[in-house]
């Protein structure tokens, strides 16, 4: 099944119990906001199929997900639009979170803002070595705000803030691992994909129920997401309004 449009896809094969949940967009895997809902719907459906133990999440091309479409947020021109339009990452944030299956991310390059924090949500995540992490938001007047609860939750506070502080910094995937946000880093690309696979037929072979009550216990504690995200995409949506942004985003498009 598939979700395809000259502005990207959402695409899910499914294999032996494992559904490859595949999204793609010409600018870097970037998300505009019909991407999000898509990918929300997607992994709302696949929770609920029984034809699937486990979701490998993953991205087509050299980037993992460069964030936020650069051009919607400059087409943002109001405190609705603003909300709504980071609402879209709440709403996938919480999908994964609710989702009934474990979610296997693979890496397979550079993850930028809300890209950090979908290899965040993941329940498990392997990477490749070119993999590394930046969080650019306060460079542009805004914050990760949304994604924050989600990347702190893997790699913790201190970490949080190395990255959220050092807009223009990227931190490689051994730092990532060595926070946890990744369980393991391989050289090649198609050693990355031979773990992940193995991995994901690992995760298919056991018992789905016990799974499913796993991956509750994994995300105790995490029930306030669902008012909590939403509160931090207004102040992203607020922020974005800025004149600072603004002139943020005018400079980086020139």
């Amino acid at each position: 099944m598939s979700a395809e449009n000259t502005q990207g896809f959402i695409q899910t094969q499914i294999e032996n119990k494992i559904a490859f949940l595949t999204f793609s967009h010409p600018a870097s895997n970037s998300f505009p906001s019909d991407l999000l809902e898509k990918l929300t719907h997607e992994l709302h459906s696949l929770s609920n199929n029984t034809e699937v133990n486990v979701i490998v999440l993953q991205s087509e091309g050299k980037t993992f997900c460069a964030g936020a479409s650069f051009d919607e947020l400059l087409s943002i021109s109001n405190l609705e639009e603003g909300k709504k339009f980071f609402s879209g990452f709440a709403n996938v944030i919480n999908a994964m979170r609710n989702c009934s299956k474990i979610i296997l991310g693979k890496i397979q390059g550079k993850a930028v803002g809300g890209g950090v924090g979908l290899a965040a949500a993941c329940d498990f995540a392997y990477a490749y070595q070119d993999a590394s992490i930046k969080l650019s938001e306060i460079a542009i007047g805004i914050g990760p705000f949304v994604i924050e609860p989600a990347v702190s939750r893997k790699i913790g506070k201190n970490a949080m803030s190395l990255l959220a502080l050092q807009p223009n910094h990227w931190q490689t995937a051994d730092w990532a691992v060595e926070k946890g946000l990744y369980a393991d880093v391989f050289d090649s690309y198609d050693e990355l994909t031979e773990a992940t696979v193995a991995m994901a037929k690992k995760l298919a072979s056991y018992h789905p129920d016990a799974l499913a009550e796993m991956k509750k216990v994994f995300w105790e504690g995490t029930e306030n997401w669902d008012s909590l995200l939403y509160e931090r995409a207004a102040i992203s949506g607020t922020l974005v309004l800025s004149d600072f942004t603004k002139k943020a985003l005018n400079e980086l498009k020139k």
